[in-house]
């Protein structure tokens, strides 16, 4: 599935923030850890890996997106970029619960 915006790379990978392995989601492209719920700035669009910050995406807050589905807003540490992903059906609901309440205070 590739378009403009879009191209679908689903694919384990270490973590390099926790440290534990992460497999393929198989049913849309991994795009953050489970586990710690962080990521590496790599893409401009999904799956592109054409930005070359390298920078760690860490989870600050949850929101509702469109379809009452939730979505992971992270800063990038090193050039401050926001992006957003969904919650995939594997992450972590205890590290998610964690991160709404933290944003909420």
């Amino acid at each position: 599935m590739e378009n403009a915006r879009f191209t679908m790379i689903d694919e384990k990978f270490k973590c390099i923030v926790c440290g534990k392995d992460v497999l393929p989601l198989g049913y849309t492209a991994r795009d953050h850890c489970p586990y710690c719920l962080c990521s590496i700035h790599v893409d401009i669009n999904p799956g592109d890996r054409a930005c070359t910050c390298k920078g760690i995406l860490e989870p600050i807050r949850i929101e509702k997106g469109k379809k009452d589905e939730l979505k992971i807003v992270y800063r990038c540490n090193k050039c401050k970029a926001e992006k957003r992903n969904k919650v995939a059906k594997d992450d972590d609901f205890d590290m998610i619960l964690s991160i709404m309440k933290e944003s909420s205070l």
